[in-house]
């Protein structure tokens, strides 16, 4: 079961050569690893398909386990680190949505305020109407709101190799990239269908914003990164580094499944705004979703809310809440969690319903690996 909830608007793919595969096989681990056999072999797996490296870290119980395999250094061939830290995407989503969950549990605000009360004149043109759409609508992606990495000149300027190298460090602002998305007519009446879109994401943010008087970033660390005690997890805004421990990330940076690999690791992540700016660790993730699940976030209400999810057109075995998908695997358990992609950076976290069992892992290249696979070898697996 894939998801797309990546900023990019395609993904692209070309096995490593040997010369590259080759030291990538091998996997390290720590903690106890008799359960995750399926685990490590779905790791090496994703690297014997093309992937630079993985770190993975799940917690079941009391006990942590980690494992990496492959390189975080196509250069050096420098390994990964189960403590790496990465660009999370999409991921940052959850995020966003917990801070507006916080806020009407307060009741600074409601779900079922339109974006008009908030973004005045915001939403607007090309059949876009604020005053019809609400913020729910923005959270679980009924909006209809056009995606503006949809756009094609976007796509060209910051996913395709020319335009990348010439326009990574860009200083786009949320106004720019919700003009991006006005410029095009609505994917349907909002309501009536579900098509993700990162543009209602950057919309929540800037709701966020006008409801606190505070830029969403500084929120999301006082209301979950700090009281967490989540040391790997940052909001970026225009930096455009990973701090360290952290491995490279690689893209292809083309529409095809073949080509040169790049490393694409500086960027400035003010493109993907709320809807995928954030940087993190796996460590940190488990423990995010994990006292979310658990109700250490939300009230009962709200989290019933954010739990209350849409069908997904095309995957009759998912469902989209407000940034948190219910995906039910192979065996019949029901994981909630969420994907995010980012140039060069793919990662997922995942908990069951309860909280005591939480996966989050990363791979360090855009257009390979099965993650899916991961996930089910974590809770179906032996």
């Amino acid at each position: 079961m894939t998801v797309r909830t990546t900023v990019a608007v395609a993904t692209t793919a070309v096995a490593l050569t040997a010369g590259f595969a080759a030291p990538a096989m091998a996997a390290q681990a720590t903690g106890a690893t008799d359960n995750h056999r399926a685990t490590r072999q779905a790791v090496r797996a994703a690297v014997k398909d093309g992937v630079p490296g993985v770190t993975l870290t799940a917690k079941d119980g009391r006990s942590t386990w980690s494992t990496t395999a492959g390189v975080g250094n196509l250069r050096t061939h420098a390994p990964r680190s189960a403590d790496d830290r990465y660009r999370v995407g999409s991921i940052t989503k959850t995020f966003v949505s917990t801070v507006l969950l916080q806020l009407e549990a307060e009741g600074r605000l409601s779900l079922d305020d339109t974006v008009e009360k908030w973004l005045p004149g915001v939403v607007h043109g090309n059949g876009h109407d604020g005053s019809r759409i609400t913020v729910r609508q923005l959270l679980n992606h009924t909006s209809g709101i056009f995606n503006y990495t949809a756009d094609e000149t976007f796509a060209r300027t910051y996913f395709l190799k020319d335009g990348f190298f010439e326009h990574r460090y860009d200083r786009k602002t949320p106004g720019d990239l919700i003009a991006i998305a006005m410029s095009h007519k609505p994917e349907f009446a909002p309501g009536t269908s579900w098509s993700y879109s990162n543009t209602n994401y950057t919309l929540a943010a800037q709701v966020i914003e006008k409801a606190t008087g505070r830029p969403y970033g500084e929120e999301i660390r006082s209301r979950v990164i700090e009281p967490l005690g989540l040391t790997g997890t940052s909001v970026p805004g225009t930096r455009v580094t990973v701090p360290q421990p952290s491995s490279r990330a690689y893209s292809k940076l083309a529409e095809t499944a073949t080509g040169p690999t790049y490393d694409v690791t500086e960027l400035n992540p003010a493109l993907a705004y709320g809807s995928g700016e954030m940087i993190s660790d796996s460590a940190d993730l488990d423990r995010f979703y994990t006292a979310l699940l658990k109700g250490r976030l939300l009230p009962p209400k709200q989290l019933k809310e954010m739990k209350t999810t849409v069908a997904i057109e095309g995957l009759p075995n998912a469902g989209y809440g407000l940034a948190l998908i219910d995906r039910e695997l192979s065996c019949g358990v029901h994981v909630w969690g969420h994907d995010g992609g980012i140039h060069g950076s793919t990662s997922v976290a995942v908990t069951t319903a309860d909280g005591k069992h939480s996966l989050a892992f990363n791979f360090n290249g855009d257009w390979s690996g099965d993650t899916d696979a991961v996930i089910d070898a974590e809770f179906c697996g032996e």
